[in-house]
């Protein structure tokens, strides 16, 4: 490494140490932190978001991102010292643009919001979240005019989660989607529910299932650990302490299990990015001010997503380790199979909790709040008039009458944290799964049969190969081109639905 680029990665990693305690108290924020908090917590977290972007837009890193920039010219494209210097002058450009106003409000908004909601949440009292909501979409709409966009705000946001793509090219590829997940679902609903997994099944033993599923696949909590969240989700503070969560009811099972999976999954993902890319620039969103190691919020999805259907809904998954949860619940499930249980989980039954729905139904409710996002965006959507247009595309899309506010507009947190525009990664994210999954298939032919028989390292080897360790270096669609030999397309993940639903 030059001396430049040395200089450069000494500036970044400054910045990523803020960042990673800016994650700490957000990860204590949404778990354990008592609500009378919640004003000091965005306080603090906005101090240390305004150091974060004072250090960026600093002469120090904009010195040496230009001499770094300009000492690599001629290098290949993919020269990490000449793309972590094209990447610090894109965050910079990005932050001259903001009014640091807006970052300091925003910042100081998402926990008290975010506490907002949870107590709306449990009240089903949307009017409590409500003064909230609009001021989260009034930050946003100010952030895309300040940022610039392609006529319609929303491309702004959408592009700051998934870089690349457009509320155009989101739209068509929703649309795409659409119109072959229709006749999928039309073959698969209306089959019996099983009653099992709404059973009683106590916590405790939930719980111990949970951190048992997570190290089967590889997940190592000697850098991690698993506890309780309203809304799950995984967390990191560099890849030596990636924290993930889920919650527990006693009369559901799956939503654990599988809400364990897929935070395993972004664990996973964290956990495996190169060591040497710690601290640095492919280990940190300067833009969006995250420690993350994750290229995309896509990207982060097609992981989580990936081996929480792919291996964890998958018949083989069960017929290997039903016992193991059987034992765990061993007067609940003692007289039921291991294909009893695997069929039970993959029911395609429209629902109204996206986090639970199954595989073909899931994209619907994705669908939905992207139409959302994208009206509160450009103002044809009121945020007073949210749970009307939910409860009609709940009906439109899933023939749904919506009973109250915390099964629909409340339940997510994504928006009182200001996240409008990152909704449509997550089927950006089954699709990406679904395309990795088909070519490691073709590549390696017996990787079926080592996931059947237990052997959980040699998706992981693969999925680390091609996705995990590059960190922030390469796109989404760079990593997606490598591993499979064409950017992001549809055609695979309606591959894989219509050959398991159809």
């Amino acid at each position: 490494m030059s001396e430049t680029a040395s200089t450069l990665a000494t500036e970044v990693a400054a910045v990523n140490d803020i960042l990673c305690a800016v994650a700490v108290l957000q990860w204590d924020n949404r778990t354990v932190m008592p609500a009378g908090g919640a004003e000091t917590r965005g306080q603090q977290i906005a101090t240390l978001k305004g150091l974060a972007r004072e250090r960026i837009l600093s002469g120090a890193m904009r010195r040496a991102a230009e001499r770094a920039f300009a000492e690599t010219e001629g290098r290949e494209e993919r020269d990490l010292e000449r793309r972590a210097a094209s990447q610090v002058m894109a965050a910079i450009r990005h932050h001259e643009r903001l009014d640091p106003r807006l970052l300091q409000r925003q910042a100081e908004l998402g926990p008290v919001a975010g506490a907002a909601w949870a107590q709306a949440r449990a009240a089903s009292d949307f009017a409590g979240f409500l003064p909230f909501l609009e001021e989260s979409v009034a930050l946003a709409r100010e952030s895309a005019e300040a940022m610039g966009h392609d006529g319609h705000p929303y491309s702004a946001m959408v592009a700051l989660y998934e870089p690349g793509e457009t509320a155009d090219s989101i739209k068509a590829f929703l649309d795409e989607l659409r119109a072959g997940l229709l006749p999928i679902l039309d073959r698969a609903r209306g089959r019996p529910r099983d009653e099992l997994v709404d059973r009683h099944f106590p916590v405790e033993a939930q719980r111990a299932a949970c951190r048992e599923l997570a190290e089967l696949v590889g997940y190592d909590f000697g850098r991690g650990r698993l506890d309780t969240a309203v809304h799950p989700f995984e967390i990191s503070f560099t890849r030596n302490d990636v924290r993930i969560t889920t919650r527990y009811r006693e009369d559901f099972l799956p939503g654990a299990l599988f809400g364990t999976l897929h935070e395993a999954g972004h664990g996973l993902y964290e956990q495996n990015v190169a060591e040497a890319l710690t601290r640095t620039v492919f280990a940190t969103d300067l833009i969006l001010l995250y420690a993350v190691g994750g290229t995309s919020f896509g990207a982060h999805e097609s992981q989580s997503r990936l081996w929480e259907n792919h291996v964890g809904r998958s018949d083989a998954f069960w017929r290997l380790n039903f016992p193991r949860l059987q034992g765990r619940f061993p007067d609940v499930l003692d007289d039921v199979t291991p294909e009893r249980f695997a069929r039970a989980v993959n029911h395609v039954e429209p629902g109204f909790i996206r986090v639970d729905a199954d595989e073909l139904t899931y994209d619907f409710h994705i669908m939905l709040r992207a139409e959302i996002e994208r009206q509160l965006m450009d103002g044809s959507l009121r945020p007073a008039d949210l749970p009307g247009a939910w409860n009609e595309a709940m009906r439109r899309d899933l023939g749904l009458t919506v009973p109250d506010d915390r099964r629909g507009c409340l339940q997510d947190v994504h928006w009182s944290s200001g996240y409008l525009g990152s909704f449509p990664t997550y089927t950006v994210g089954n699709a990406m799964a679904a395309q990795l999954m088909e070519s490691l298939h073709a590549g390696d032919p017996e990787l079926g049969e080592r996931l059947a028989a237990g052997d959980y390292a040699r998706l992981a080897d693969h999925l680390r190969d091609a996705v995990w360790r590059h960190g922030r270096s390469r796109s989404r669609d760079e990593l997606l081109v490598d591993a499979t030999g064409s950017a992001l397309t549809p055609e695979p993940y309606l591959r894989y639905l219509a050959a398991k639903f159809g």
